[in-house]
């Protein structure tokens, strides 16, 4: 995989920007709490929804497609995948209307979406050991797609553990 160079970007700038913009959020949250009515109503509510499933559901599905491909960018489709699970169990219980769909969109966060979501993290976190258990429980040898020796493809090339900062730059430096 080719790597930009290093003075590409100027990185020591990166962890300033992202900690102005949650600064920058604080007020900008503040002037929405007292701005925004408490009610609206939306043209296109059942198309956010819908979009919104779609994008969860694409989310969940490159998840299992990236552990049985063994692809690189698995940990971040099971990052999107939870971070969605996360959104639609606060937003299903923000939005409810009335006891009925109060008590429905609770149980939906306490019995699915939220478990759903740590289990996401928790593969997001240990990604080879989910592989090589998923590998096994099918009979193919963990390190080999399959059992027949043959290797993911070379756009979806096997994930590895995460390489300390020192040998990723001296590897960058090599390329």
């Amino acid at each position: 995989m080719a790597t930009l160079p290093q003075d590409t970007f100027p990185t020591r700038w990166i962890a300033p920007m992202l900690v102005l913009g949650a600064v920058v959020l604080v007020p900008w949250t503040l002037v929405l709490a007292y701005s925004l009515p408490s009610r609206h109503t939306s043209q296109h509510w059942d198309i956010a929804w819908v979009g919104f499933d779609i994008a969860l559901a694409a989310s969940l599905a490159a998840t299992g497609w990236g552990i049985v491909r063994r692809a690189v960018w698995v940990q971040t489709a099971a990052a999107v995948a939870a971070t969605l699970l996360v959104c639609d169990a606060w937003f299903d219980n923000v939005l409810a209307n009335g006891y009925d769909e109060h008590v429905e969109a609770a149980l939906e966060a306490l019995f699915v979406e939220i478990p759903l979501a740590l289990f996401c993290l928790w593969l997001a976190r240990h990604c080879e050991q989910t592989v090589d258990a998923v590998l096994r429980a099918v009979g193919a040898r963990p390190g080999r797609r399959g059992g027949d020796g043959a290797s993911a493809s070379e756009a979806d090339p096997p994930a590895r553990e995460p390489r300390s900062r020192r040998e990723a730059d001296r590897s960058a430096s090599r390329t």
